[in-house]
């Protein structure tokens, strides 16, 4: 059967990833996206203090600057502009103290330690060196056949460790073992888990060969860029057009969904068979996040000055701290010490607040559909390691997991991953069948399918692909 037409269903990265690679084989793709504008969780808005931006949901992209599918499109033509800060990561330390990702990474292993120093270049120097070709087999499904096998067994073997085990077997001292806990905590897994190791390699990685950017003019610009483009194409995006049901959509020969396998079960009813609506239904959900944006009259008072080299800084005293945190949410406990991610982006791009003023956001991981108000607990963290900060913040906006469901439906329980990132969720994401299901005419494109998440386009661009496999241009 020949494919000429297509709607999909949500306008986030993937969504709008999944539109521009039909469109770039010349089917004829309409968008339907319920909010007023378009992004989902890749967005920015004034939700503070007027003339204060926040990005909603993402804000820096080490995934999506060396994605295999972003790469590709001539985004910079369409206003994309990326902004690497001067360091990609910083984590201060209890005594007054930041370690750096640097983008060296001889800049990165001179602050370890002797041994700790080759064990850092040991253990990244291959990934770093092989990066195209990893990123490539990486976020691909992990059941695939690799196009760089070589590469990627020396990433795998380390990738598949519990994060906690390897960087107890790996380093000695608790300032190496501390850095790779927090990137490894991207996982949103506990750090004894199989495979929690991958994300902190991965991103530890990018941040010595790519970086980790972020969006000049917020979020909602890699938004803007990915739609102009798609647009350029022909395609067709149309906001505030909510769908509860297929019987709404124009005809066409396939919807694809950029939603959570619960919205594609109520919207898809009766063209989905029982047994796929099961398997569906026993998809883990992953933990939740209680964000806070913050509009700020100075910079964040870190104790080190090397923090605002930074975009983003990661708060946890230690590997085992971290790990503790991880682990509370992940079985449904709240933690007094949370492991947070903080993002200082005004600090690169003034464009974000007004002059001499700033933006942060910051979060860490709750259990599912959690409605704790975790704003003490996180300005406590930040305060640890920046007394006075309270002292700068002008306003600030509070985010449940609730709230977060509630403004974007994605978030199921404020998961923003698409659902848990375990090493079966990654197999099966979110059944076998990946962006398929039970009907010829329907496909999944979501973070919910592989890679998982993250802002880089490929899920979107992998359910295509499975749709132009499945029919005949």
């Amino acid at each position: 059967m020949a494919l000429r037409t297509a709607n999909i269903i949500g306008s986030g990265p993937n969504g709008l990833a999944a539109a521009i690679t039909l469109a770039q084989r010349g089917v004829a793709v309409t968008v339907y996206e319920r909010n007023a504008r378009i992004g989902g969780a890749c967005s920015t808005g004034e939700v503070t203090l007027l003339g204060f931006h926040h990005d909603l949901g993402s804000s820096v992209y080490p995934l999506g600057v060396c994605s295999p599918f972003f790469t590709t499109l001539p985004l910079a033509e369409h206003g994309l502009r990326w902004i690497e800060p001067e360091a990609p990561l910083a984590h201060p330390l209890d005594d007054g103290s930041a370690l750096t990702l640097e983008h060296s990474l001889e800049g990165t292993a001179e602050q370890l330690g002797a041994h700790d120093a080759r064990a850092w270049r040991t253990l990244l120097a291959s990934t770093v060196r092989d990066w195209t070709k990893v990123v490539e087999d990486a976020m691909r499904p992990l059941l695939s056949v690799p196009r760089h096998p070589a590469a990627l067994a020396t990433f795998g073997v380390a990738a598949m460790m519990p994060a906690q085990a390897l960087a107890r077997s790996v380093f000695q001292g608790d300032r190496a073992r501390t850095l790779f806990a927090g990137c490894a905590a991207h996982s949103v897994l506990p750090l004894t888990r199989m495979a929690s190791s991958a994300p902190g390699l991965l991103l530890a990685a990018a941040a010595h060969a790519t970086g980790w950017p972020i969006v000049a003019g917020g979020a909602q610009a890699l938004s803007a860029a990915l739609a102009s483009y798609l647009k350029s194409l022909g395609g067709t995006i149309l906001c505030e057009a909510e769908v509860n049901d297929l019987s709404q959509l124009e005809s066409s020969d396939v919807t694809l969904f950029d939603t959570s396998v619960e919205a594609l079960t109520r919207i898809a009813g009766d063209t989905l068979s029982a047994s796929y609506v099961a398997r569906l239904k026993s998809f883990r959900r992953g933990p939740g996040i209680f964000k806070l944006d913050w509009a700020l009259s100075a910079p964040i008072p870190w104790r080190s000055a090397e923090c605002g080299r930074a975009a983003t800084v990661h708060l946890g005293g230690s590997l085992e701290e971290i790990a503790a945190s991880e682990a509370a949410m992940f079985y449904g406990r709240s933690c007094e010490k949370p492991f947070v991610l903080l993002v200082q982006p005004s600090l690169f791009d003034t464009s974000r607040a007004p002059e001499g003023k700033h933006t942060a956001w910051a979060y860490c991981h709750v259990p599912n559909g959690s409605d704790v108000d975790m704003t003490a607990v996180i300005e406590a963290q930040v305060e640890r390691f920046a007394p006075g900060f309270r002292e700068v913040v002008l306003a600030r906006r509070a985010s449940n997991a609730a709230a977060l469901e509630a403004w974007n439906p994605n978030l199921v329980g404020g998961d923003v991953s698409g659902g848990a990132m375990t090493l079966s969720g990654l197999i099966a994401r979110p059944t076998m069948r990946l962006y398929r299901t039970s009907s010829a005419r329907v496909y999944l494109c979501s973070s919910s399918t592989p890679p998982g998440g993250g802002v880089h386009g490929m899920c979107g661009h992998g359910a295509a692909l499975a749709v132009l496999e499945d029919f005949t241009l």
